[in-house]
């Protein structure tokens, strides 16, 4: 598990299932803001999905809390039957209201010193193809990005994990 990290009143943590709600509406509200049209219903349970993350003892849900609140979140784990030194970045939200406010930044470095802490070499994400500044954030943070593939709505993203 990653040090609890403070500065400018933030602390970033392992989320705990009791946040599972709290998880579950920050996410919905990061995502309906890159959906024009309104967020998709694919019948998805997130809060299922959520507690699903936080409970998987071979994965990470972090937190940035500031001002007592979850700020920010981000789940990751090594996707099945990739190498063990990969590790794919599921989800990574900020409050939209905290948006260029650095937490962003900040929660990107704790999965990055986490990901050193496992070992990991490479990582992954997926972006959503009309996430602009999703994908211009990741790029700040040195994610190299590839072609979309015909058909799909989401761009594929590598970023290297330098060793210690």
């Amino acid at each position: 598990m990653i040090k609890d990290s403070t500065g400018a009143g933030r602390v970033i943590r392992t989320v705990v299932p009791a946040e599972a709600e709290a998880v579950t509406a920050l996410h919905a509200r990061a995502r309906a803001t890159y959906y024009p049209d309104g967020v998709p219903d694919d019948g998805t349970d997130w809060l299922a999905t959520w507690q699903g993350a936080i409970a998987r003892p071979d994965g990470h849900v972090l937190c940035l809390v500031e001002g007592g609140r979850i700020a920010g979140l981000a789940s990751f784990r090594t996707p099945e039957g990739a190498p063990a030194e990969t590790v794919e970045l599921f989800q990574f939200h900020v409050d939209p209201d905290r948006w260029r406010s650095g937490l962003g930044a900040a929660l990107h470095t704790a999965c990055v010193e986490q990901w050193q802490a496992d070992g990991k070499r490479t990582a992954v994400l997926e972006v959503h193809v009309d996430n602009a500044r999703a994908q211009a954030f990741y790029a700040r943070q040195g994610w190299a990005a590839h072609p979309v593939e015909p058909g799909h709505h989401h761009r594929r993203m590598t970023f290297r994990v330098a060793g210690e």
